[in-house]
């Protein structure tokens, strides 16, 4: 390895880079071929070569760097480009991406990242799908930290320093609905709502709610393919983008509000951007509840339901503790439709989860975290409900029972009937018996037997879940 790295500093840095990766294609490519079961593990000196004439950390402090220029970095990504797009085997590809940008947690990580966030930039200009698919495994396998950033440097570059080529990357989706799936929990883990900075821009979010409003089964697509038994990494993304978007929707009232009151005290107004934006997270809020029944179905056929919690209960919690430090943020009396609203959509969405099998949780657990929340109707009758327990005997689909009595019969007393409230002598009459001729009325034709009605046909627990998103 020696004498590769020797040949290596004799070459201008474009083409060492090029030779660096011809030369981990070989190697990882056929390890990969012989090994058959397993990725490849690149060695020591490899990696030493990568960083070196790849990402330009030497190894040697006494010897200078060799930079590259601005128009030898354009070429070295358009290198990658056509590598990645012209190797037919994806697993090859997702070998060497994973050797070029796993984090190693040394200084070349920062050069690792610079990179990596020029190249998927590129890739979506040029929609190069196999290195979407190798940045949406990427996304999945990383610490969320370094996931956020790679979303920040996307939206810089699609919706703050270039906006017109916005409309660039909100069409990837439908060339790499995976990557667009890994791309929304990235950028719901980046804008958190937590500050004003922290609030996604107009047009991010509309992008968002545009792939979302088209096709919701987007949000589950990591999950849907993702092999039974994985294991996610310590402190990388959520699965699903779900509780991050549903974040978004149950604090988008408050955080606008708060927005509105820091611009008036600053002396200047800004309302259009909050108002512009509520039926899009209205439109959102709908979506994600349509996430949660198709979820159900496939917690249902993967033998999954009641016992793989999509919504963690401690993301749950820390999503209650930000609403409340929100509503004491504001004065209840100039924002109480706005605090309500947000109450209201988190009710919602905790019925709606709680009945689908996605969160599990205890009566308890739940009555403790919306104990410092302000009251809300809605959120008491969720509350005032059984919800299924994580302990015990196994998750029962109709264990949350809906919220109205059952009724003895469908059919009202016959004594009460409007036809015939004018007679107080009449008996009562068996529901299918035939009415004895009324004089001087002329007889009246037997009543036909009600046989094929369930008791509860028309009760409203028979039906499915009714309920309508909040706006």
């Amino acid at each position: 390895m020696s004498d590769i790295r020797h040949s290596l500093l004799r070459r201008d840095p474009l083409s060492a880079a090029k030779e660096v990766l011809y030369h981990m294609d070989i190697s990882l490519g056929s390890a990969l071929q012989s090994s058959g079961a397993g990725a490849p593990v690149l060695d020591k000196s490899t990696i030493d070569l990568v960083e070196e004439f790849i990402f330009h950390v030497p190894k040697d402090r006494s010897v200078p760097p060799k930079r590259m220029s601005c128009v030898q970095e354009l070429q070295l990504l358009e290198i990658m480009c056509s590598y990645f797009q012209e190797q037919s085997k994806d697993a090859v590809r997702q070998v060497i991406f994973s050797a070029l940008f796993s984090l190693q947690g040394n200084k070349a990580d920062e050069s690792r990242m610079a990179m990596l966030g020029k190249l998927v930039s590129m890739a979506i200009a040029v929609c190069r799908v196999p290195i979407l698919e190798c940045a949406a495994t990427w996304l999945q396998r990383s610490h969320s930290a370094w996931c956020v950033r790679l979303a920040r440097v996307l939206v810089d570059d699609y919706c703050t320093l270039v906006p017109s080529s916005f409309s660039t990357l909100q069409n990837i989706c439908s060339a790499s609905p995976r990557f667009c799936c890994q791309l929304i929990t990235a950028v719901t883990a980046l804008y958190d709502m937590s500050s004003e900075d922290m609030t996604p821009p107009p047009s991010l979010l509309e992008m968002v709610v545009g792939w979302v409003t088209e096709d919701p089964r987007l949000l589950l697509l990591t999950l849907i393919n993702m092999p039974l038994g994985t294991s996610l990494p310590l402190g990388g993304l959520d699965v699903t983008p779900l509780m991050g978007l549903l974040r978004w929707c149950v604090k988008a009232p408050l955080a606008y509000q708060r927005g509105r009151k820091l611009s008036l005290t600053n002396g200047h107004g800004e309302q259009e951007k909050g108002v512009g934006c509520e039926e899009l997270y209205s439109k959102l809020h709908l979506s994600v509840l349509q996430v949660f029944l198709m979820l159900q179905v496939h917690l249902t056929e993967q033998n999954l339901l009641g016992r793989l919690a999509v919504l963690q209960l401690e993301s749950v919690a820390v999503l209650m503790e930000e609403v409340s430090r929100l509503v004491e943020e504001l004065n209840p009396l100039h924002a109480a439709s706005h605090i309500q609203l947000a109450l209201d959509r988190l009710a919602q969405a905790l019925q709606v989860a709680m009945a689908t099998g996605a969160l599990l949780c205890t009566r308890e657990d739940l009555r403790t975290l919306c104990s410092r929340l302000p009251h809300n109707n809605l959120l008491q009758l969720v509350m005032s409900g059984p919800v299924q327990s994580t302990h015990g005997a196994p998750y029962q689909s109709n264990f949350y029972p809906h919220i109205h009595p059952p009724r003895s019969s469908p059919l009202p007393p016959h004594n009460t009937h409007p036809a015939l409230s004018t007679h107080n002598t009449h008996p009562a009459l068996s529901p299918h018996a035939a009415h004895p001729a009324l004089s001087p009325h002329r007889p009246l034709t037997p009543h036909a037997t009600h046989s094929s009605l369930s008791p509860h046909a028309f009760h409203p627990a028979a039906m499915t879940f009714p309920y309508r998103p909040i706006r």
